[in-house]
C-alpha cells in the first residue's frame, strides 16, 4: 500500500492512501465457493462458467475452459504469473477483469447472417467525412477519412467540386469557409486503408458539382486508384440491393444529381459576421445528455429546413448527360422522388430506392408516417444526415432513425459526444464489421413494427456495478483533483425506444482512485433488440463541472451475462488502457 501527498499550500499537505485494487467481497466468496484450498481447477472454473457466467455452449469437457484459462494467462505473460491448471483468487480476480472476460463476445468476430440485402442492415455511416472540424471553417482533409475507416464505418462522403483552375476537383464543404483537399488524396487514403477494419464493402457517397469533362477526370482517377475491388453500375431496376457478403472486399460509388453550379463555392463572406469569429455554443466534454424522443418530435410547423436533397436534383437528367464512363461508375444511384415524403412513401415499385432527408424532416415525418417509413426501409435504403445548423458538427439521436428501420443514419464522426457514443456503440455488436442485422421485427412485411406503440416488457436486465480501477494508471495524479483523489460515480442506463430510456446513478466514492460501489439497478426492456447499454463516470467537482471520467457504450444483444469487465472509452471513443469496471450482468 503505498500513499500519495497533495500540497494543499507552500506549508500544508494532505496524505493518502493508494490501495491496491482487491476483489470486492461477494467475488471473494464466490471464489470459495469454486475453490478449495485457495486453488480453483479447471474442472471448477468450467462450472463456474456454466453455473456464473452463463456460458451454456460449453461442452461437458472441460477443453473449452482450459483454453479460456490459457487465454488469459497468454494475455498476462507479461507479469510473469505461473503458467498452471489451477487459478489463485488473485489470478481469478485479474481473469475477472482480463480482455477474455470482456462483456462483448471474446473474441470478437462476425456471427450474423451477412448474405441478405443492404436494405436488411445497419451500416456505419460518415457524413462530409472529409472535414477534421465544423462544418464552416475547419480543414478539409483525408486523415480523417482514415480514421473513420480506422473505426469501422463504411460509408463515406465526398463533396465534389472544381478547383480555382476549373481543370480538377477539390474535397470540401460547398459556400462556406473550409480549405480544400485534392480528391486524389482521398481516393488514395481510401483505397490504401479501406479494409483495415472490415472486410466488408465501403460505399462512397458523392455529392456532385461538376460539369462533364471533370467527371471524366473523376471517372479516370476512381479506375485507376481503386482497380477490380470498384463495383461497378448495376441495373436500373434492381429489385432488390446486393448483400454485404456479395460485395465483400469492394467499393460501391453512389452519387446523387448536382447542385446549381455557383460561380463560388463560398457563399459565407468573411465580413458582416465572420464565420471565423462565430461562437459556437458551450457543452461539457461529453456533451449534451441524448434528447427525449417527445422533445424531438414536438417541431412547430414550418421549422422544418430545406432538404439537402432537394438542393441536388435539379438536374433530373443528371446520369443521362454525364459522360459514360462516369455512369458505368455508379452502382447505387440516389434518386429524389416526385410529390415529396408522403407521395414516396406510398410507392409500391418493384425497383429498390436509396433516398435521404435531414434529421428534422425524419423526425417530423415520424410523427404521423412512422410505420410506413419502417414499410419502406424493408427494401429501400434510407439515409438520414445532420441538420444545416449543426455547424459545430454535433449529432442527433441516432434511435430516432434506428428504430423506423432507416440505414445509414449519418453522423459527423471528427466530433463526439453522447449521440456519437451510441453510434460507435452499435457498431461495435457483429465483430466490429460496420453492418448490423436489423432486428426482424423491422423486415416483417405481416406485422409492420410500431415505434410509437407501447409494447409489454419482455425481459429486465439486471446490473450490479461493483467497482472500477485504472484511473490511476492513466491519469496524472492532479488531474482529477489538485488537493486530493478523485470522488467518482457512475451514470447506467439504457438508450432505446422511449419506453426503454434511462439513466441512473450510483453514489459518489470520494478520495479513491479505486471506487467500490455494490450497486443494483434493473432495467425493463420492452425492445431489447434495439437497447444499448449506456455507462459513464464522472468526478464529483463541488466548484465546477463534473469531470469526465470514461464511457462505453454496448449492444444490450451482444451483452455476456455473468460478472464481467467493461473497458471505458475517452470522449472521442478510444479505449483507455487500463481504465475499466466490474459488473455482472443477468435477465431475469
Amino acid at each position: 500500500m503505498s500513499k500519495q501527498t497533495y500540497r494543499i499550500c507552500c506549508c500544508f499537505s494532505r496524505r493518502f492512501r493508494l490501495k491496491e485494487a482487491e476483489p470486492p467481497a461477494e467475488i471473494k466468496a464466490l471464489f470459495e465457493s469454486y475453490s478449495e484450498n485457495g486453488l480453483m481447477n479447471v474442472d471448477s472454473f468450467h462450472k463456474l462458467l456454466k453455473e456464473v457466467q452463463g456460458e451454456d455452449h460449453l461442452t461437458s469437457s472441460t477443453e473449452e475452459a482450459q483454453s479460456v484459462m490459457d487465454s488469459f494467462f497468454h494475455e498476462h505473460k507479461h507479469l510473469n504469473l505461473f503458467h498452471h491448471k489451477n487459478l489463485s483468487l488473485d489470478h481469478f480476480f485479474r481473469y475477472l477483469l482480463s480482455e477474455v472476460n470482456s462483456a462483448l463476445p471474446y473474441p470478437s468476430k462476425v456471427y450474423q447472417d451477412m448474405t441478405a440485402p443492404l436494405s436488411h442492415y445497419f451500416v456505419f455511416t460518415g457524413h462530409n467525412s472529409y472535414l477534421t472540424g465544423n462544418q464552416i471553417s475547419s480543414d478539409c482533409s483525408e486523415v480523417p477519412i482514415i480514421e473513420a475507416l480506422r473505426r469501422g464505418v463504411r460509408v463515406i462522403e465526398l463533396d465534389m467540386w472544381p478547383n480555382s483552375n476549373k481543370d480538377s476537383v477539390d474535397i470540401l464543404h460547398g459556400g462556406t469557409l473550409t480549405s480544400p483537399v485534392e480528391i486524389i488524396k482521398c481516393l488514395k487514403a481510401i483505397s490504401e486503408h479501406a479494409f483495415v477494419s472490415s472486410e466488408y464493402p465501403v460505399i462512397l457517397t458523392l455529392e456532385d458539382h461538376l460539369t462533364p469533362d471533370l467527371q471524366a477526370k473523376v471517372a479516370e482517377m476512381v479506375t485507376n486508384t481503386f482497380g477490380d475491388v470498384l463495383v461497378c453500375s448495376t441495373p436500373e431496376s434492381l429489385q432488390d440491393f446486393p448483400s454485404p457478403e456479395s460485395l465483400k472486399k469492394k467499393i460501391v460509388l453512389s452519387t446523387k444529381p448536382p447542385k446549381e453550379r455557383l460561380d463560388t463555392k463560398s457563399s459565407i463572406k468573411e465580413d458582416n459576421g465572420s464565420v471565423k469569429e462565430m461562437k459556437l455554443p458551450e457543452e461539457s466534454i461529453w456533451g449534451k445528455e441524448i434528447p427525449d424522443f417527445v422533445e424531438s418530435f414536438n417541431l412547430e410547423e414550418g421549422s422544418e429546413h430545406q432538404e439537402e436533397e432537394d438542393h441536388h436534383h435539379e438536374n433530373q437528367n443528371f446520369l443521362q448527360n454525364a459522360p459514360p464512363e462516369y455512369k458505368h461508375l455508379i452502382a447505387i444511384r440516389a434518386e429524389k422522388m416526385k410529390g415529396g415524403l408522403k407521395a414516396w412513401l406510398r410507392v409500391k415499385s418493384e425497383k429498390a430506392h436509396r433516398v435521404s432527408l435531414n434529421e428534422e424532416k425524419l423526425e417530423k415525418a415520424v410523427i404521423t408516417h412512422g410505420t410506413d417509413i419502417v414499410r419502406f426501409n424493408h427494401r429501400n435504403l434510407m439515409r438520414v444526415y445532420p441538420k444545416a445548423t449543426r455547424i459545430d458538427s454535433s449529432n442527433f439521436n441516432p434511435l430516432v432513425g434506428w428504430m423506423h428501420g432507416a440505414q445509414m443514419v449519418a453522423f459527423n464522426m471528427q466530433g463526439h459526444g453522447r449521440p456519437l457514443w451510441l453510434m460507435q456503440g452499435l457498431f461495435k455488436a457483429n465483430g466490429g464489421c460496420g453492418y448490423v442485422k436489423k432486428p426482424d421485427f423491422l423486415l416483417d412485411e405481416n406485422l409492420v413494427f410500431d415505434p410509437k406503440a407501447r409494447y409489454p416488457v419482455k425481459k429486465t436486465l439486471k446490473v450490479k456495478v461493483y467497482m472500477g480501477v485504472g484511473w490511476n494508471l492513466d491519469f496524472k495524479r492532479t488531474h482529477f483533483d489538485l488537493y486530493s483523489p478523485p470522488d467518482f460515480y457512475a451514470r447506467i442506463g439504457i438508450a432505446g425506444v422511449p419506453a426503454d430510456s434511462t439513466m441512473k446513478k450510483t453514489k459518489t466514492i470520494e478520495d479513491n482512485w479505486i471506487p467500490v460501489w455494490n450497486e443494483e439497478f434493473e432495467f425493463p426492456l420492452t425492445v431489447p433488440e434495439l437497447a444499448l447499454l449506456r455507462v459513464e463516470v464522472h468526478e464529483f467537482d463541488m466548484s465546477d463541472k463534473d469531470d469526465f471520467g470514461g464511457q462505453t457504450c454496448i449492444p444490450v444483444s451482444e451483452l455476456r451475462t455473468g460478472i464481467r469487465a467493461l473497458p471505458l472509452h475517452d470522449y472521442k471513443g478510444d479505449k483507455y488502457k487500463n481504465v475499466k469496471l466490474l459488473l455482472r450482468f443477468d435477465f431475469i
